[in-house]
């Protein structure tokens, strides 16, 4: 390889995507940097999947409590109590380890890392600080940053980011969005006593996931105390006293002790200074690159949430595998997007994989749709009123499982064996000559015989 450059690669950010584009192609000999100006293993490690999943397992001990009496534990209810700074240490002291091992994995391979904010002087020179380094190749991993509406009193409303070092818990509290970060948060705030509403501007959340999902999800939320108001948005939002005031689009008012928005992500590349290099931009702001990630310009690619695929971190992880290979392996190598499975974490859990039973349609697909809805075993017992969800979308004519979707606990765990099994082109007739593992509510997933109605 060239020694007229510093490195042979420098990588800008140091998330998931980053941390692996920039491991393996260490490994194949190239001479890597990573440059991180905030800490390592980015959104998800940090501000995202990790530490959301750590309150969502604390929101869940409430439920658990209660519903232990079926099980004849006595928990008296004047001996619970919730100390919210404690999960908070808690959870940071992990996260503290998760960044410390992200920083042995950069070290052990070889990379160098500098700690600064980056920018772009030329198709092969970064700048952080004072000093510049040159590189063959450049890869913008920058990431996403969340985006608040843009309303009056819009500096008093929280992102998620800031939601993980919440000092104190309110008594109230009001989220704005429709997506999953919006929901998932929703159901932590709920599950540790907050009185939580949710406002979408749109007539039912969770757009783009399967519409038996969404409308079960309404009810199961509902159970768990979440106010749930469609078609309402903040108009502004204003301090009062120790809380807000929420002024909604039908013209009322509410009082809440927090003001959350999860109303989308930003691609982040402000500064960088692409743009006068010549990178190109999608309609949407994100980094426009081709099915390799390369950019307009040669010497730069880019990879993760900052080109628009689907927000997930294995998606990133993925990419960064691709793109090594590419730019210091064979050179060979595609990312494949079919069939990426995803939980949200919200109470009780969806996992889906697939194709939702309107996708399927509109692709021209002659459907079969096998569905099923019952308690769970572990609630009855203990009475508690939740229910769940699977659902299979079936190809009428290729008998190919098309998409699996569920609402219930433990979602995530199950979806993942399904997935791999869809990505195999598993038929419905596969599905049907599984055995079941009993009693588990994954056998409902091989059990499923009629379609629904």
């Amino acid at each position: 390889m060239s020694d007229t450059h510093d490195f042979d690669l420098i990588v800008i950010g140091a998330g998931s995507g980053g941390v692996r584009l920039a491991r393996m192609s260490a490994q194949y000999g190239a001479r890597v940097a990573v440059v991180e100006s905030r800490y390592l293993g980015g959104t998800c490690v940090n501000v995202g999947c990790v530490p959301k999943k750590l309150f969502v397992y604390g929101a869940h001990v409430g439920d658990d409590l209660e519903d232990a009496a079926g099980y004849g534990w006595q928990v008296p209810k004047e001996h619970i109590s919730f100390d919210w700074p404690t999960l908070v240490a808690n959870k940071n002291t992990e996260i503290e380890r998760l960044n410390g091992i992200y920083g042995q994995l950069l070290d052990n391979a070889g990379v160098t890392i500098i700690e600064g904010t980056a920018s772009l002087t030329d198709a092969n020179t970064v700048k952080v600080g004072e000093r510049s380094w040159t590189a063959r190749h450049i890869t913008v991993a920058t990431g996403s940053w969340p985006m608040l509406p843009d309303i009056p009193g819009k500096e008093l409303i929280l992102s998620s980011n800031e939601m993980f070092y919440l000092p104190q818990l309110p008594r109230e509290a009001v989220v704005i969005g429709g997506g999953y970060i919006a929901v998932e948060f929703a159901g932590i705030l709920a599950g540790l006593g907050v009185d939580t509403t949710l406002l979408y501007r749109g007539d039912l959340f969770m757009r783009g996931f399967d519409g038996d999902v969404r409308r079960f999800l309404v009810t199961e939320m509902e159970k768990k105390g979440v106010r749930l108001r469609f078609n309402t948005n903040a108009e502004a939002v204003e301090a009062s006293g120790s809380g807000y005031i929420v002024t909604l689009t039908d013209g009322s008012t509410m009082s809440t002790g927090l003001v959350m928005a999860a109303t989308g992500r930003q691609a982040l590349t402000e500064g960088l200074g692409l743009e006068q290099l010549g990178v190109e931009f999608t309609v949407s702001g994100h980094i426009q690159v081709d099915d390799h990630f390369q950019t307009a310009v040669p010497s730069i690619t880019a990879l993760g949430d900052v080109i628009g695929t689907p927000q997930l971190t294995p998606v990133a992880l993925g990419q960064g595998m691709v793109l090594s290979r590419r730019l210091f392996g064979d050179g060979q190598g595609d990312m494949d997007y079919s069939f990426i499975p995803t939980a949200v974490f919200c109470q009780p859990n969806i996992g889906t994989v697939g194709a939702t039973e309107e996708e399927a349609r509109d692709k021209g697909h002659r459907v079969t749709v096998f569905r099923s809805e019952f308690r769970p075993m572990k609630y009855t017992l203990s009475g508690r009123d939740e229910r769940c969800l699977m659902k299979l979308v079936v190809d009428a004519d290729t008998d190919r499982v098309l998409g699996a979707h569920m609402v219930g606990p433990d979602a995530g765990e199950i979806i993942q064996g399904l997935a791999v099994a869809m990505k195999a082109g598993a038929t419905k007739a596969h599905f049907d000559s599984t055995l079941g593992i009993h009693p588990t509510s994954a056998e409902e997933f091989v059990t499923m015989r009629t379609p629904a109605g």
